[in-house]
């Protein structure tokens, strides 16, 4: 019998294309249903509950019931984190499923990756961060430094209260689509929020898309400039 982790059995999991396509689904960060799953898959609701039974049984999708309805998320980041790596590895084998449509300019440009932001902004705004002084980067780790925590004041974001949390503060994600690192983390996702929460921009419905308004663009570039940037923060 072969000793360590059983990495064949995760491999199965997500290695089924019905499977796979409902967990990309859910990289979106919202929880769905069996039946949004199952369009997501392109399978039925009976076959999707199968699949969905077994990917939780694996850890890999937690369940919430709320009154008759069930619903689906990821089990935790480290999922996310876990399939955003190998959409970058896929994508740079030249692994890709379709032809670039209608919506690749706008996912490649911003998007959700679980909970945090990704894409050419989520690379740029890590970018920026960096160059700043306000993150370091520790190998393939980042920290965020005490000038940092007092900049993040202007976005109404505590660090004090995120160091709290039992999930890292900050860390990188490798970005499938620019291939170079975007944060995430529980600063990730304070970040994102605030996006959203001051008006700069709002998720595409049916699509894991993030759209700037032309002021909410403005004020982001503003904020996250590139300007003072000595490099770029990148994962070998």
């Amino acid at each position: 019998m072969k000793e360590g982790p059983d990495i064949a059995q995760i491999g199965a999991l997500i290695g089924d294309p019905a499977r796979a396509n409902m967990l990309t689904a859910l990289m979106g960060g919202k929880a769905l249903t069996a039946t949004e799953l199952a369009a997501a898959g392109g399978i039925t609701v009976q076959t999707a509950s199968s699949h969905l039974a077994k990917l939780e049984a694996g850890r890999l999708l937690a369940q919430r019931k709320q009154g008759r309805h069930r619903y689906f998320t990821l089990a935790d980041d480290s999922v996310g984190k876990l399939l955003e790596s190998l959409m970058g590895f896929a994508a740079g084998r030249g692994h890709l499923r379709h032809q670039p449509g209608p919506k690749e300019p706008a996912l490649r440009k911003a998007r959700i990756c679980y909970d945090h932001l990704a894409g050419d902004y989520g690379v740029r705004m890590l970018d920026s961060l960096v160059a700043s002084g306000c993150i370091e980067t520790l190998g393939e780790g980042l920290s965020l430094t005490p000038q940092g925590e007092g900049h993040l004041r202007q976005f109404g974001i505590d660090a004090s209260s995120l160091k709290t949390s039992r999930r890292p503060l900050c860390r990188s994600c490798l970005d499938w689509s620019e291939r170079r690192a975007h944060m995430a983390g529980s600063l990730g996702k304070a970040l994102l929020g605030h996006v959203f929460d001051a008006g700069w921009a709002k998720r595409l419905d049916g699509s894991r898309s993030v759209v700037f308004s032309p002021d909410g663009e403005r004020q982001f570039l503003r904020h996250f400039p590139l300007d003072h940037a000595a490099g770029s923060t990148s994962i070998p």
